[in-house]
C-alpha cells in the first residue's frame, strides 16, 4: 500500500529531502559554515555569496520532482521495512 498520509507527504518525505540535499550540497554547507566561523558578527554581510550558493543548491533539489520521487521511494522502502520488522531504521549521516 503506497498511499501517503498528510504527515508523510508534508513532514516525513520533506525531512528526507532536506537531509539528502544537505549531503549533496555539503561543499556549499562547509563553505558557508567556514565563512561564518571566520567572520563572526559580520557574517550577514561577508558571507552573502556563500549563503546564496548554498540556498541555490538546496532549492534546486527541493524543487526537483525527480528528487522528490527518489526520496518518496526511499521513505516507502523504510516504511515497508518498519512494518515488516517493527524496527525503525536510523538514517545514516554522512560526515
Amino acid at each position: 500500500n503506497s498511499k501517503l498520509r498528510h504527515v508523510e507527504k508534508d513532514v516525513l518525505i520533506p525531512q528526507i529531502m532536506r537531509d539528502r540535499a544537505k549531503e549533496l550540497c555539503s561543499d556549499k554547507v562547509q563553505a558557508f559554515t567556514k565563512c561564518c566561523q571566520e567572520t563572526g558578527l559580520l557574517m550577514v554581510v561577508k558571507c552573502r555569496q556563500e549563503n546564496t550558493a548554498l540556498k541555490d543548491c538546496l532549492v534546486g533539489y527541493y524543487s526537483d520532482p525527480l528528487f522528490y520521487e527518489e526520496c518518496k521511494t526511499e521513505y516507502l522502502k523504510q516504511r515497508e521495512e518498519y512494518r515488516a520488522t517493527g524496527i525503525k531504521k536510523k538514517r545514516q549521516k554522512l560526515t
